[in-house]
C-alpha cells in the first residue's frame, strides 16, 4: 500500500483520473454553523450593514520562527521581502520549479523572526517540507485546520480568528474600543482591548469597506464573539455562517483553490511528493468540472493567471524564478468575473425537477463548487477553449450567478462566452456527482472585483492589482 504521494501516483498511473475520481467531496468549512439566519441575509449584511466572519476553523496556521525564517520565506515566495517589518502582513504566494502556483495565504510578521502563515494546506505543507529538509535554522509548528466532520468531538485551535466587515464595521470597532480607532494602512497590524482581553488586529477590507481581522487565544473565542455581536447589534451586524462565507469571494475576486503545481517538476517536487503522506490534501484533492486534459500540467496556474502578477519580484532568488522569468506577462491569461445568463442558469436550477432525463450537474446555493479545485471550460462562439472558470456561485447582492475565471488576454471585457457546466460522459466518480448532461451557459466577461463597491473602495492589494 502506498505510503506517500509519489508511491500513490506510481500505483494509480493516471494522476488526472485519480484526482477527478477523488472521494473527498466538496471543500467543507467546518464547525461554524451553515447559517445563522439565511445565506441571502448574511450576504446582504456585508454590503449593507456589517458581518462577523468566523475564520477560526477552516485554515491551517503554520508558525515559523528563528534566524533563517525570513530566508525560508524569501526562498519559496514570489513576493519581495526587502521591506517586511514587524506588524505587517502580506499575501504569500509560493510557486513550484515550473512556475505553477502551490497555493496562497496570509503571512503575518508578528514579532522579530516570528511569522504565521494562515491558509489552505498546500502552502503550509510546502513551507513545512522546506523547514524540515532545507537545512534552515528555524523552528516551526503546524496547527491543522479543524476536522471537516468532528462528529461531536471537542475541537481546539491555537487562535480564534474573526473579521468585522461591512459599511458599519468601523463604527462597531470604535464602540468596542471605547473611542476613535485610527484607520491604519491596509495589512498593518495593531492591538486593541475587547471585553478586558488583549486582541491582535489586522487592517483588512474584505467587503469593500474598512474592517479588521482579530485574533487571540482560542479559549477566549466565545467571550470575544459575544462582545462583538453585542456591540454591533445597533448597527445591524450579522454573524456569517459557513454557507455564505465562501461566496463573498465572488464579489471581491479572490480565487481560493488552485490545484497545487506539484504533481510533476524536478527533484524538489519529487522529494516533496515522497515527503507527503498518501492521505495528504494533495493526494485526495478533488478536481471537478468540464475541463478535462490528460496532462496534469494543463491544470497548473501561474501568478498572472490568478491576478498575482504584481507580486512577482525578481529582486531575490526563489523556487520557480527561472520558469517565471521566461514568461511574457503580456501573453498570460487574466483574471475576470463571468456574469452568467439568467435564463441559462434558471435551466440548471430547474433541472433538479427533471423527471424524464438526467438533468444537469446540481448547482448548490450559494456556492456551486463540487470539488476542491474546480475547472470549467470557457469557450468562444467557435467552441475553442479561451479560459477556465474556477469558482462559481450566486450572490444575493448582485442577484446573479457569477464565476471567477482566467481567460486569454485578448478576450475583452463585455464579450460573451460560454461556460460549460457539468462533466463529460455523464460525470466522474466523485461523491458530489450524479449522472448528468452538460450545458453551455452564456456569460459576459466582466471586471474583477465584480462588485462596484469593491472596485471603487477596496484598497489595492491582495485581491486586486495593487502591490504589497
Amino acid at each position: 500500500m502506498a505510503e506517500n504521494l509519489q508511491q500513490l501516483l506510481e500505483e494509480k498511473g493516471d494522476v488526472v483520473q485519480m484526482l477527478r475520481d477523488s472521494q473527498l467531496g466538496t471543500y467543507i468549512y467546518p464547525v461554524v454553523p451553515a447559517e445563522f439566519t439565511n445565506w441571502r441575509r448574511e450576504q446582504k449584511a456585508w454590503r449593507e450593514t456589517a458581518v462577523l466572519y468566523d475564520q477560526t476553523h477552516h485554515m491551517v496556521n503554520f508558525f515559523l520562527s528563528g534566524p533563517d525564517a525570513l530566508k525560508l520565506l524569501s526562498d519559496t515566495g514570489i513576493n519581495s521581502f526587502a521591506n517586511f517589518p514587524v506588524d505587517t502582513a502580506k499575501q504569500f504566494v509560493p510557486t513550484s520549479s515550473t512556475g505553477g502556483v502551490i497555493g496562497d495565504g496570509i503571512l503575518f510578521h508578528e514579532a522579530a523572526d516570528e511569522y504565521v502563515y494562515v491558509g489552505r494546506a498546500p502552502g503550509a505543507n510546502w513551507l513545512q517540507f522546506h523547514a524540515e529538509t532545507g537545512g534552515y535554522d528555524v523552528e516551526f509548528r503546524y496547527d491543522d485546520r479543524s476536522p471537516s466532520r468532528p462528529y461531536g468531538q471537542a475541537v481546539h485551535r491555537d487562535y480564534y480568528r474573526f473579521q468585522i466587515q461591512g459599511p458599519a464595521a468601523w463604527q462597531i470597532i470604535e464602540k468596542l474600543a471605547g473611542g476613535p480607532v485610527e484607520q491604519v494602512k491596509f495589512f498593518r497590524m495593531g492591538h486593541m482591548r475587547i471585553a478586558g482581553s488583549s486582541v491582535r488586529t489586522l487592517r483588512h477590507g474584505m467587503a469593500g469597506a474598512p474592517g479588521l481581522e482579530l485574533w487571540g487565544p482560542y479559549a477566549e473565542h466565545g467571550t470575544i464573539r459575544d462582545a462583538i455581536l453585542e456591540a454591533g447589534r445597533e448597527f445591524g451586524i450579522e454573524p456569517c455562517g459557513a454557507r455564505a462565507y465562501s461566496s463573498n469571494t465572488l464579489e471581491s475576486g479572490w480565487i481560493p483553490s488552485p490545484l497545487p503545481a506539484i504533481y510533476t517538476g524536478g527533484d524538489i517536487e519529487r522529494r516533496f511528493r515522497e515527503w507527503l503522506p498518501a492521505n495528504s490534501y494533495e493526494a485526495i484533492n478533488a478536481i471537478a468540472g468540464s475541463f478535462v486534459s490528460s496532462d496534469i500540467e494543463d491544470y497548473y496556474l501561474n501568478p498572472w493567471d490568478l491576478g498575482y502578477g504584481s507580486f512577482v519580484k525578481f529582486d531575490h532568488d526563489f523556487i520557480g524564478r527561472d520558469a517565471l522569468e521566461k514568461l511574457d506577462p503580456e501573453q498570460q491569461r487574466k483574471k475576470v468575473t463571468l456574469a452568467w445568463n439568467d435564463d441559462d442558469l434558471a435551466k440548471i436550477l430547474a433541472s433538479v425537477l427533471d423527471r424524464t432525463g438526467p438533468g444537469y450537474q446540481f448547482f448548490d446555493l450559494p456556492n456551486a463548487n463540487y470539488g476542491s479545485s474546480n475547472y470549467d471550460a470557457v469557450i468562444d462562439a467557435g467552441g475553442d477553449t479561451v479560459g477556465l472558470s474556477l469558482f462559481t456561485g450566486i450572490t444575493a447582492n448582485e442577484k446573479r450567478g457569477l464565476s471567477l475565471a482566467t481567460v486569454h488576454r485578448d478576450v475583452p471585457i463585455g464579450a460573451e462566452v460560454r461556460v460549460v457546466w457539468g462533466e463529460p460522459d455523464g460525470g466522474s466518480r466523485k461523491t458530489t456527482v450524479e449522472p448528468h448532461e452538460q450545458i453551455a451557459v452564456r456569460a459576459v466577461v466582466s471586471p474583477v472585483p465584480y462588485a462596484v463597491t469593491a472596485r471603487a473602495e477596496y484598497h489595492g492589494g491582495w485581491r486586486t492589482s495593487g502591490q504589497l
